[in-house]
């Protein structure tokens, strides 16, 4: 005897002999509406607006528009119902689960290390005065781009001026001194000693007074090289004094990155080698070559100097600018790799993933190794020829039929 199983909306009656499932009367009932609805509107169709009674006047059209329109809002729902309700009961259905996979490749594996670092400028010069005096001008200010040869602060040279007129006061009396002792020499008059002393006076004055014109042309202080007023340490007014900086000077035409590496990475930098270096605050990235591996390690903090050498023209590369360096130090050839987001752990603690074979999910027991930037080399269990599943791997089974979307199996 068939049994009976109800519900609120439906009675489902199974056949235990031959396992036949039937649409019960009221999924028939829903079916026989269905029909006469469509033929309903079919019937719509085919007539005219006088044979199908629509009114002639506009708020009657609108209201006749809004009926139907509800009628088949009405139709829609019964359909969807209906629909859900034979997907339920028909046993030969299969509901195949969407996934996404991607194909396996083998290639060379890199990993990174992340260093942070900071530009800096090896030419920071400052310009000193060659005398000593107060300084009567200055010619540029903090922050102004400066070439090599500019005039950059006057000095004043009052004391020289003063002690140069001294001076020739001196030597005029010395000259005439020294005139007047050779006359008498050449008489045999006096000794040798005051002709050879009045001579040397005069020549030693006008050594001197060569010095202070010297001097005097040092007034002009000039820039040693181009570059940027990083900083002015002596104002106009101020006194300067020989070797005492003025001004100091940033050449950010050429700077570098600079970078303190552990040394357990000591093995795997060389010059030479490229990096990839980005500057979050200006959102830039750039791949540069090693300049320089320092030679001695830190023993303070156990690291060594790695230097990237960088060109500067337009000023992008500001001092101290933060720099974050990512330093290659492994590389694995011809390796298997995989998402590293795919890869699970049962409650064995055995690791695997999911591949897609013959429209089924199969699992598959792997052995991993080194991971970087989201993905990892799997040493055991792929030979590179098989397409996992990337999108929907969480949710699958062993053996259960997927259909895959925007992949290849």
């Amino acid at each position: 005897m068939p049994e009976g199983i109800k519900n609120e909306k439906h009675t489902i009656l199974f056949n235990k002999t031959n396992s036949q499932i039937n649409l019960a009367p009221t999924i028939m009932k829903n079916i026989l509406i269905l029909s006469t609805l469509l033929l309903f509107f079919a019937g719509c169709a085919g007539g005219g607006d006088a044979e199908q009674g629509i009114p002639e006047d506009l708020a009657g059209k609108k209201e006749y528009l809004k009926e139907k329109k509800a009628a088949l809002s009405a139709l829609k729902a019964e359909i969807a119902e209906v629909e859900a309700a034979i997907e339920k009961l028909d046993p030969k259905k299969e509901t195949k689960r969407l996934v996404t996979t991607q194909a396996i490749e083998k290639k060379d594996f890199n990993r990174f290390v992340e260093l942070q670092g900071t530009v800096q400028s090896d030419d920071l010069v400052s310009a000193t005065s060659e005398v000593p005096g107060r300084i009567t001008q200055m010619s540029i200010k903090e922050g102004d781009n400066i070439r090599k040869g500019q005039l950059i602060a006057k000095i004043d040279m009052e004391a020289l001026d003063k002690q140069k007129a001294e001076l020739n006061k001196a030597l005029e009396l010395a000259r005439d001194v020294y005139t007047r002792q050779a006359r008498l020499w050449e008489q045999k008059i006096g000794s040798e000693i005051q002709y050879l002393q009045a001579k040397n006076n005069v020549e030693r004055m006008e050594a001197s007074l060569e010095t202070l014109s010297f001097q005097q042309t040092k007034s002009n202080v000039y820039a040693p090289i181009s570059g940027i007023a990083e900083r002015v340490i002596t104002k106009a007014g101020e006194m300067a004094s020989p070797g005492m900086p003025i001004v100091q000077i940033l050449n950010t035409a050429k700077v570098k990155v600079v970078a303190d590496v552990p040394e357990s990475y000591l093995a795997a930098v060389k010059r030479g080698d490229n990096v990839k270096i980005q500057f979050p605050a200006i959102d830039k990235e750039i791949n540069k070559r090693v300049s320089l591996v320092g030679k001695t390690i830190d023993p303070s903090n156990r690291t060594f100097k790695v230097e990237v050498n960088l060109n500067n023209g337009s000023g992008t590369y500001k001092p101290n600018l933060l720099a974050l360096m990512s330093i290659n130090d492994l590389t694995v050839k011809n390796a298997v790799t995989i998402p590293l987001a795919i890869v699970q752990q049962n409650t064995s603690g055995e690791t695997f993933i999911y591949i897609a074979e013959d429209n089924k999910a199969k699992q598959v027991i792997i052995e991993t190794g080194e991971s970087s930037e989201g993905e990892i080399i799997v040493t055991k269990g792929l030979d590179g020829s098989e397409s996992v599943i990337v999108d929907g791997a969480r949710f699958v089974n062993d053996g259960e039929a997927i259909e895959v979307k925007n992949g290849t199996r």
